[in-house]
């Protein structure tokens, strides 16, 4: 799939950003290399405080990545923009206090529904109520606390591929039916 228009942006969400929305953004991205779609999808991270910025990923967090080969030592953890609403596509929170920021945050509706929890794509807690699709702060925790992290991510990550991809499929219809219009004009 090479798509001329711009990229597909998403963007995970957690508190800080040194942990799980870090841990997120390079599983997610790794697995859409891994499909092919890395070129048509950009991806990224933020905490919705600044109370880490400027900071590196947490240690515990970038030895569970590094047991997959993931390397994280270019993350430096920033604070969400409000600018972002408009510019990400999908909006991915780690936990319900992430979620309820985000959208109590969103400067309209459109914005509003960018706003999804990250494990609403995971089929096994999908149809579950918000407070259970939370992503537990590891930061608190020990290192098992970090692979649990990673596992739920992990079982979010094929979901969110077929997502992208059926939203790109979309946007490439919608391209090719305008230039079929415009070449009939």
């Amino acid at each position: 799939m090479n798509s001329s228009s711009s990229p597909y942006r998403i963007i995970a969400v957690c508190t800080g950003n040194i942990c799980r929305s870090p841990m997120a953004e390079l599983m997610l991205a790794a697995a859409l290399e891994a499909s092919g779609l890395d070129g048509e999808v950009t991806v990224d991270s933020a905490g919705t405080t600044g109370y880490e910025a400027g900071r590196p990923i947490d240690p515990r967090a970038a030895r569970r990545l590094a047991a997959t080969k993931l390397t994280s030592d270019r993350h430096i953890a920033r604070e969400w923009q409000a600018g972002w609403f408009g510019e990400r596509d999908l909006i991915l929170a780690l936990d319900i206090d992430h979620y309820a920021w985000l959208r109590e945050n969103a400067p309209d509706q459109e914005s509003m529904n960018k706003v999804r929890m990250l494990r609403s794509f995971d089929p096994k807690v999908a149809s579950k109520d918000l407070l259970d699709q939370g992503i537990e702060d590891p930061w608190y925790g020990g290192q098992a606390d970090f692979d649990v992290v990673w596992h739920q991510i992990q079982t979010a990550l094929p979901g969110i591929i077929e997502h992208v991809r059926s939203v790109i499929r979309s946007r490439d219809r919608s391209r090719q039916q305008e230039q079929q219009v415009r070449s009939i004009s």
